[in-house]
């Protein structure tokens, strides 16, 4: 059914969604997005789940927006990139609102995008050795569909710290930045993966549902307004001369020309 991801599901009602697309390090493509944001649609319709982990295969958790999709955008006319814009955002959005606990599972490295990912979880746990990054403006992008998912996670002043550096950061920062809850050896994430797991089993699902889509509303704002905002923003951005710089150097296998040279 799925390409880019898979679902497991136990007798206990538990499903893992698995980012499946290590040989690109679990990059958003195109594809991978349609199928987040219909696995999310099918797993909160389904009432025998009752809880959701976000996981991955391979090395990396999330790399981020594949690269080859955002370069697909530049010949693109304004309308056809405002409709890739919406699906990353819209599948975002999806994750967030999903009406079953999201609990994130997070090793190697997260970046960009990968950020994302983790905010819509309602906790992730992640290993000790993870490193992350926001890294869009490394390129000339800007992490616009997500801004909103992370500064909610974040808070405004922590984001701030690494929203526009690009700069990487360990799973104890991450932790004190409220990423993630907490950071375990490697070798024991899935046993602080079960802990979180198990409460929610003992809770009434319904109730668990609308606990859930209470504190979203109770918490910053993140309605269709703001998403067209950071629509608009995004592919304002693929449209930027700084965009298309970016992205060419990384192909070409060069600085981008806010480097420099040495």
């Amino acid at each position: 059914m799925y390409d880019t991801i898979r679902i497991e599901r136990d007798a206990r009602g538990v499903a893992t969604l698995w980012l499946d697309r290590a040989e690109k390090h679990n990059a958003l493509s195109a594809r991978m997005i349609a199928e987040l944001h219909a696995a999310a649609d099918a797993l909160g319709a389904d009432d025998g789940v009752r809880v959701v982990v976000l996981a991955a295969e391979g090395r990396t958790f999330c790399a981020g927006g594949d690269l080859g999709w955002m370069r697909e955008q530049f010949e693109a006319d304004p309308e056809t990139r405002a409709t890739e814009a919406g699906k990353l955002a819209y599948m975002l959005q999806a994750l967030n609102t999903l009406p079953k606990p999201l609990i994130g599972r997070v090793h190697g490295n997260a970046f960009g995008g990968g950020l994302g990912m983790i905010s819509v979880c309602d906790v992730a746990v992640g290993a000790e050795n993870v490193q992350m990054a926001l890294t869009e403006t490394r390129l000339g992008l800007i992490p616009a569909t997500i801004g909103p998912y992370v500064v909610a996670r974040m808070g405004e002043a922590r984001a701030r710290r690494v929203f526009m550096s690009g700069r990487r950061f360990d799973a104890a920062e991450a932790v004190r930045m409220d990423l993630l809850a907490r950071a375990v050896p490697g070798d024991a994430l899935d046993d602080a993966i079960e802990d979180e797991v198990a409460p929610y089993l003992a809770c009434a699902p319904g109730a668990v549902a609308q606990a859930k889509a209470l504190v979203r509303r109770l918490g910053p704002r993140i309605d269709e307004g703001v998403i067209e905002d950071t629509i608009a923003a995004l592919s304002a951005c693929w449209a930027g001369d700084e965009a298309q710089a970016g992205i060419a150097a990384f192909f070409d296998k060069r600085e981008p020309p806010w480097r420099g040279g040495d």
